[in-house]
């Protein structure tokens, strides 16, 4: 009786994975008569890597950027050293993103495909 019930609990699940392959198959179709280019993914394919993570990293170590980087730290360790304050850091943070995104972007969009 016990095995009965997983059978049937297994085509039930096997029937459900049907449907959704088939309703993904008529989704990929309707994207096809407009002309969009359908991509699916290749479980073959080798693991990618973001090339604006590659580059955020080199830019960290210019000086410029590094400094914009140390004074939000130090913003960081002050605030967090105090009880009751209504310093944040967001300025300090804001200008060290604003400076790393500029120099990624000076080379990341020629890295991409």
């Amino acid at each position: 009786m016990l095995l009965s019930g997983n059978a049937t609990s297994i085509r039930s699940v096997v029937v459900a994975s049907q449907l959704l392959f088939t309703k993904a198959d008529k989704k990929m179709a309707f994207w096809k008569s407009f002309g969009l280019p359908v991509v699916r993914a290749d479980d073959e394919e080798a693991e990618l890597v973001d090339p604006q993570s590659a580059l955020r990293e080199s830019c960290q170590t210019k000086g410029h950027i590094e400094s914009l980087y140390n004074k939000y730290q130090e913003c960081n360790d002050r605030v967090n050293g105090r009880s009751k304050t209504t310093e944040t850091c967001v300025e300090e943070l804001f200008d060290y993103v604003a400076e790393l995104d500029h120099c990624v972007a000076h080379s990341l969009f020629s890295k991409l495909k």
